[in-house]
């Protein structure tokens, strides 16, 4: 069976990974671009915009680890687009016509909507589902492929609950949020469910990486 795998989640020490008051112009609220600066420094990054630059070291190994073998991504409303989006009837994502996903997405939403087909190979289908129903219908579509769930927070953290989770690739950035939404809420002796292992890089980064127990 394909595994579903969480990428190049970043968190704050405190455990936030967006902050508050997140808008159109702000999609991780005040936190601003600061979880992600790491991801932009790599070569991984600039790759996937044409160019060749960047840093190839420790950060760009695990960057780089984010598209290999996906056939289809699950993601919460918040991902999709900013608070509000639902009464768009003609809003497709934060990422333009073409987004770079390039697979079947399943937004998952109170309030569905048709499916929408974009440029690359990515179509949006608009789910009302409990976890274990979204990764049904994912791992369908994934044709043998894994299934990447993009967050944000609140939808990796019910995954993680309803322990469908396979491997976890989680950032942590040294600077305190203070507020917005936690990753780690109600997730009590999560360690006892997966081995962790911990990699420091320059750029001040710790990668954590948990791979589930007896599957």
């Amino acid at each position: 069976m394909s595994a579903l795998r969480v990428h190049n989640f970043s968190i704050s020490l405190d455990g936030f990974a967006t902050g508050e008051g997140q808008a159109a112009d702000a999609p991780f609220g005040h936190a601003g671009e600061r979880l992600h600066e790491w991801m932009f420094a790599t070569r991984y990054w600039h790759e996937m915009g044409g160019r060749r630059e960047g840093g190839s070291g420790a950060d760009h190994a695990f960057a780089a680890m984010h598209g290999r073998g996906i056939g289809a991504e699950i993601m919460g409303a918040g991902k999709f687009g900013p608070p509000g989006w639902q009464d768009d009837p003609d809003y497709k994502g934060a990422w333009g016509p073409n987004p770079p996903f390039h697979s079947p997405v399943f937004v998952l939403t109170h309030r569905p909507r048709p499916s929408v087909e974009m440029d690359g190979g990515t179509t949006f289908h608009f789910l009302s589902a409990s976890p274990t129903e979204a990764l049904r219908e994912a791992r369908e579509a994934a044709g043998g492929l894994d299934v990447r769930l993009g967050g944000g927070p609140s939808v990796v953290r019910d995954f993680l609950a309803a322990g469908l989770v396979d491997h976890m690739h989680v950032v942590q950035v040294p600077l305190l949020l203070g507020r917005g939404v936690r990753l780690w809420d109600g997730l009590e002796a999560l360690e006892e469910s997966y081995s962790i292992e911990a990699v420091s890089t320059p750029s001040g980064v710790t990668h954590l990486t948990f791979t589930a127990r007896n599957r």
